[in-house]
């Protein structure tokens, strides 16, 4: 019997053995080792799953809930906007047929009314950008929104102090109207200041500084 041959089944086999199947092989000397198949190797990052190296980070909650604010807040902004130019234009309309002195001040009023709506409408389009920009953008887009949370804290905040000043001696109203008249200033103020928390506070910034993908 020859073990040289190699079409003997049965000859002898190389002393250094088929590679098994199941288990993976040692690795040459400076070569790293590959791992199985079912399992990623270390540094080996997954896309789209928080947590791996490489996957896009999550929204805080803060940045959340000031971009649903924004968006609430320039929506109505819009809607009042468009509110006072169409009652302006329709001011005007009803007056146009009175007196021509009872007209022209229809006309002067009516137009000053649809030139402040046409700017409330355009100025409404800074919160919705900024809101809808937020996903995406980097910190310019954080600073206008902080801005614009300054702003309306800082306009509802003056409101409110002249609410309280101006209904401050009306005691014998009794508390309803009193806190009635203060409400929508009080809203207004504790929404510009939830925008300006959610956009200011530690976990906004390190978002707005993440690497895009």
């Amino acid at each position: 019997m020859s073990f040289g041959d190699p079409n003997n089944p049965y000859g002898q086999q190389p002393q250094g053995g088929q590679p098994g199947y199941g288990y993976p092989q040692q690795a040459p000397q400076g070569v790293p080792a590959q791992g199985g198949y079912a399992y990623p190797q270390q540094g080996q990052a997954y896309p789209g799953v928080p947590g791996y190296p490489g996957s896009p980070m999550p929204m805080p909650g803060g940045v959340k809930g000031a971009r649903v604010i924004l968006f609430i807040l320039g929506g109505l902004q819009a809607l009042g906007g468009l509110a006072v130019g169409v009652g302006g234009a329709l001011f005007a309309t009803a007056l146009s047929g009175s007196s021509s002195s009872a007209s022209d001040a229809g006309a002067v009023a009516g137009g000053v009314f649809v030139i402040v709506g046409i700017f409330l409408v355009g100025v409404s389009l800074w919160p919705i950008l900024t809101a809808a920009k937020l996903g995406k953008g980097r910190g310019g887009v954080r600073v206008s929104g902080i801005i614009f949370g300054s702003i309306q804290t800082l306009f509802s905040g003056g409101s409110l102090i002249i609410s309280i000043v101006t209904l401050g001696g009306l005691h014998d109203s009794g508390v309803t109207p009193f806190m009635f008249s203060m409400l929508p200033a009080l809203v207004s103020f504790g929404l510009g200041l939830w925008i300006l928390i959610g956009l200011a506070n530690s976990a906004a910034s390190v978002y707005f500084r993440r690497p895009l993908y």
